[in-house]
């Protein structure tokens, strides 16, 4: 019995339209050319020739094998369950890196682009020491590490599984030596996130958990039955994380230094608040590339102790 390449994507995109897949077609594609390691140009080239479903031979020659259209049927079943694309391939490109991601960790966006786009252009010298909370799977801090090449990066997460893919992607990335990845809720490990010498940090960057807990229950199956809700859940208003990191980034930052927050669409004018009342100045809200807010920086001009700078 034979098959094609084009069949074998009409087959597994009717079954993701059937269980409600967002662009369906599309995932189809991109499973199958994982599965048979295929580039998107290979896949055209390749899409109608005929090939055995045992031997797995292309017209007679030795092709991909049988075992890759089990492959790719057992990943159309798993994202037929809903279960993200990117948890199935172990891949999420993130600022055009190349990011391992797994269940432990939230699939970065691509709005997130837009906070990692206006650090690097608003702090281009390398000696610029970063503080990257709730990092995740350390898409930022890593990403500002290999673009920006800043040398002092410390990426700070509460989960143990958020730590190992950070470190991971450090490592896959070629920055481990830029990145260090601290085990932390919040502040709470001062000493460890201070550790170089007790320096503070000229630029603290954070993507928190800022859905409201009600809210979670009404998104999409992917992201509500599958992604870790410890980084999603901003606790009854989404505002908490905002609320620690306003009061508690003050004593890591160097006087004049600045605080990048990703935000929700609707939460510019809570989370400003919150910095204005925390001592922060120059505080601007930043829309990102769709036009919607999504960005909260700020400068701090006072040392520790409270004193203008």
């Amino acid at each position: 019995m034979t098959v094609t390449l084009q069949q074998l994507l009409v087959e597994g995109a009717e079954q993701l339209k059937q269980a409600e897949v967002p662009e369906a077609e599309l995932d189809a594609r991109y499973l199958l050319m994982e599965a048979f390691g295929l580039s998107a140009s290979d896949f055209l080239l390749k899409r109608m020739e005929p090939m055995d479903c045992e031997s797995g031979e292309i017209d007679g020659k030795a092709g991909k094998s049988a075992q890759a259209i089990a492959v790719y049927r057992e990943m159309i079943e798993k994202r037929s369950r809903r279960i993200p694309l990117q948890y199935i391939t172990g891949v999420q490109y993130f600022m055009g890196l190349e990011f391992f991601v797994d269940e432990r960790v939230l699939i970065p966006r691509q709005d997130t682009e837009d906070l990692v786009e206006l650090v690097l252009r608003e702090n281009p010298g390398k000696e610029t020491r970063v503080l990257d909370m709730c990092t995740g799977s350390g898409c930022i801090a890593v990403s500002l590490a290999a673009l920006g090449g800043y040398e002092q990066v410390t990426a700070v997460d509460i989960s143990d599984g958020a730590i190992c893919v950070a470190q991971e992607n450090a490592k896959r990335l070629n920055v481990s030596d830029q990145v260090r990845v601290v085990k932390s809720s919040l502040y709470e490990a001062r000493t460890e996130i201070l550790r170089s010498g007790g320096a503070r940090y000229q630029v603290i960057v954070s993507n928190p958990p800022y859905i409201p807990t009600d809210v979670i229950k009404g998104l999409q199956p992917e992201v509500r039955d599958y992604e870790p809700s410890l980084a999603l859940d901003g606790t009854a208003d989404g505002l908490y994380f905002y609320r620690k990191l306003a009061l508690d980034s003050r004593e890591f930052l160097t006087p004049g230094g600045r605080i990048y927050l990703e935000i929700g669409y609707d939460q510019g004018g809570a989370v400003s608040s919150l910095l204005r009342d925390a001592g922060y100045t120059d505080i601007q809200v930043i829309k990102d590339t769709p036009g919607l807010d999504r960005i909260v920086k700020a400068g701090y001009k006072q040392d520790i102790g409270g004193s203008h700078v």
